[in-house]
């Protein structure tokens, strides 16, 4: 077949002499292709020029390639044909196509290797940082914490406030959550990505109510207060305003700073006092005990707007009918501090303020065996007709409204993100103390507390109210001519933690010649009566050491530091306690 093109723009045609290394490009005119051959038509300069350079075989490159197959066998690429050009033989050599499937599919292979060498150098380079264990990450901060975990298994630990969680709740504290912002309330978070944040959360309140009998319906709960302090001032923060009066247990008798607390030259030392105007209630100097008619005379000439039960250091029991009825008469919020005394509570071990206060704060650790951190559960559905109208509540309304003025003050008023690994260690805690062996744990708290009240007193010690009700117990040095702040240095070196307090003599002063025992930490431990009859002997020892340094070489700080230096009988006592430490187990972990 013969097929003739003829067109009137120009046309380039590049092809190479086999003889000249150089390029040449022809303007083609006219050409004719036929079944055996290619005739080209080039203009007069181009034959010119061809007639002053030897024509050699040529090679025309053309856009398209053929592959021939004979009798199903793949035969290789048919690339280059011959042709007579202007009577001279030449080939036309068609271009190569890269094949695209292998040459892409080389590539990406290339690509994917390459990409997986830099994605698992950055592995390692985050693995490097992320993954060390912190022996390795910072062996200074290792080393102090190991001799951190060494004092604990090595000491006796008396401080009322502290006690030993389980492995568990140390997990759930170190963990990933830590890494989540979960600023809000479930369900109405400020961040994304909070789903499961929020179903801890919840189980969390849930569990909480559970542990102290609450129903959902009556009682709500926020467990996002960092401590118990910050609990307490969302309370006050939600409810009152600035200058607002609050009512509490004066410190020196066994109160918390947190619920208002002036120094006698006046200064304030607490948040609460700053902020707003607290005056104090006081025990009775003879028997240690709330004197329920001054607290009363004081409560209705002061009308506080919340009327605070509870303390730190007081070892009788709540007399909440009482404190309801002064509440109601002044027309104050009745909110009760339980943080010392919540693993009671819920153990039910003794009285709950839940039967008559309107709010109950608590820390999550102490007598509780949690995480530390605060806890704040309020009233809400309908009021009592009783004493509806009584409570002074805002509009005087019928339903409390404690709930959404609570909640608000924690966040945003006063904190930011919650501690979600705090939230779900607590969860964990509280799970246990819904547990038969919880009560049975509380039970044996209050023996040993009992045990070692009465084993210091056949030792003629004198004791604040004479005993105990709940896990502590308040020992009065002055007969013993001793400071509390002395003994409790003695006892410091000789691994047996306590922590002194303020007490009221017989005139009403103060004076610091107290201190405060707790036993949840060594009975979570293992320990039961006989032992804390053995530790009664160590504080006895600690006693006697402290009285000789302190006649030889005085009651000054300075001086009587000097005398405990290198104390033969300081060295002695420590030895002993050591040894008898480290026959209970340490929750938590192996040493």
């Amino acid at each position: 077949m013969d097929f003739t093109q003829s067109q009137s723009s120009n046309v380039s045609l590049g092809f190479v002499s086999h003889a000249s290394p150089a390029a040449t490009t022809a303007t083609l005119t006219r050409v004719r292709i036929s079944d055996e051959s290619i005739t080209f038509r080039f203009d007069s300069s181009v034959r010119d020029s061809c007639h002053s350079v030897p024509f050699a075989p040529l090679q025309l490159m053309d856009n398209q390639r053929e592959v021939n197959e004979k009798n199903g066998d793949g035969e290789r690429e048919r690339d280059v044909e011959e042709f007579r050009i202007l009577g001279h033989s030449m080939c036309l050599k068609r271009k190569r196509e890269i094949d695209s499937t292998s040459s892409s599919s080389s590539s990406t292979k290339s690509f994917r290797v390459t990409h997986l060498n830099e994605l698992e150098s950055r592995r390692n380079a985050v693995r490097a940082w992320g993954n060390q264990g912190l022996r390795v990450a910072d062996p200074d901060i290792f080393e102090i914490m190991d001799k951190e975990k060494q004092r604990q298994y090595k000491g006796i630990e008396l401080i009322a406030s502290e006690n030993f969680v389980c492995k568990a709740v140390m997990e759930a504290l170190g963990s990933h959550l830590t890494n989540k912002y979960s600023e809000g309330m479930p369900g109405a978070r400020y961040y994304g990505g909070n789903q499961f944040i929020d179903e801890i959360e919840t189980l969390c309140c849930k569990r909480a109510l559970a542990a102290f009998g609450l129903d959902p319906e009556n009682w709500g709960v926020n467990v996002q207060p960092y401590s118990c302090t910050s609990a307490n001032f969302a309370v006050y923060t939600g409810l009152l305003l600035p200058g607002d009066r609050i009512m509490g247990l004066d410190t020196p008798s066994g109160g918390n700073t947190s619920h208002g607390y002036n120094l006698p030259n006046g200064r304030k030392v607490s948040g609460a006092s700053i902020f707003f105007e607290s005056f104090p209630y006081k025990v009775d100097p003879q028997t240690g005990c709330v004197d329920f008619d001054k607290l009363e005379e004081r409560a209705l000439d002061f009308r506080p707007k919340i009327l605070i039960c509870g303390g730190s250091s007081y070892p009788r029991e709540w007399d909440y009918p009482k404190f309801r009825q002064i509440a109601d008469r002044c027309g104050a919020v009745l909110m009760c501090d339980m943080a010392q005394i919540s693993g009671l509570v819920a153990a039910k071990e003794c009285l709950s303020p839940f039967d008559y206060c309107d709010i109950v704060t608590s820390t999550t650790h102490k007598s509780l065996r949690g995480p530390r951190g605060g806890i704040i559960f309020f009233r809400k559905g309908s009021k009592p007709r009783k004493r509806g109208m009584l409570l002074n509540q805002g509009d005087g309304s019928d339903k409390y409204d404690f709930e959404e003025k609570i909640n608000f003050a924690v966040f945003p008023a006063l904190q930011g993100g919650p501690h979600n690994n705090h939230i779900a260690a607590l969860a964990v805690a509280l799970k246990q103390v819904a547990s038969p062996e919880y009560k049975a744990y509380i039970q044996q708290v209050k023996r040993n507390a009992q045990a070692l009240a009465a084993a210091l007193m056949r030792r003629n010690c004198r004791l604040v109210t004479g005993g105990t009700d709940n896990h502590l117990i308040l020992w009065d040095l002055r007969n013993l001519g001793l400071t509390g702040k002395n003994f409790e240095k003695v006892c410091e070196l000789c691994h047996i933690t306590v922590n002194k307090v303020m007490i009221f003599d017989d005139n009403g002063g103060m004076t610091p010649g107290g201190l405060r025992i707790g036993t949840p930490a060594m009975t979570s431990r293992g320990c039961q009566e006989n032992d804390f009859e053995m530790i009664a002997d160590f504080l006895l020892k600690a006693a006697h050491i402290a009285n000789s340094v302190q006649k030889e070489h005085g009651r000054l700080a300075k001086a009587f530091l000097k005398g405990l230096e290198n104390n033969n009988d300081i060295i002695e006592l420590q030895t002993r306690v050591e040894n008898f430490a480290s026959l209970f187990a340490m929750p938590g972990f192996e040493v």
